[in-house]
């Protein structure tokens, strides 16, 4: 194993998410939606639309590969998060799609979120 160098950046490695109740591809099977094989990309987001859309900005000069790729690691997780958190409620409903009304209620129910109220009105 390599020895870390001294303010050397540690590369993020991707972490498979699963979601509840769906069922993962067999062997020689391809999820639904899935690109040719390669690389795993980490990133899901389109790198290129966020940084059109921090470019948007006027206040945004320049923007780094790295700020874009944070950027949109972020909002990866927050939605993940708040898709999660939503599902609970959908759960409880007896349903496994989500409604809005379970965004409301992850909203309502969660302080982190409290931020988004009246924003989905």
């Amino acid at each position: 194993m390599a020895a870390a160098v001294a303010g050397a950046v540690p590369v993020p490695v991707p972490v498979p998410v699963s979601v509840p109740g769906a069922e993962a591809a067999g062997p020689g099977e391809e999820a639904a939606g899935a690109g040719p094989p390669g690389p795993a990309r980490l990133a899901r987001l389109p790198l290129a639309r966020v940084k059109a859309l921090v470019k948007a900005d006027p206040d945004v000069s320049l923007a780094s590969q790295e700020a874009v790729f944070v950027l949109a690691r972020a909002t990866e997780l927050f939605v993940e998060t708040i898709a999660k958190d939503a599902y609970v409620y959908a759960q409880q409903g007896k349903r496994k799609t989500l409604q809005r009304k379970d965004l409301d209620n992850a909203i309502e129910a969660i302080d982190e979120f409290a931020f988004l109220e009246g924003t989905l009105d």
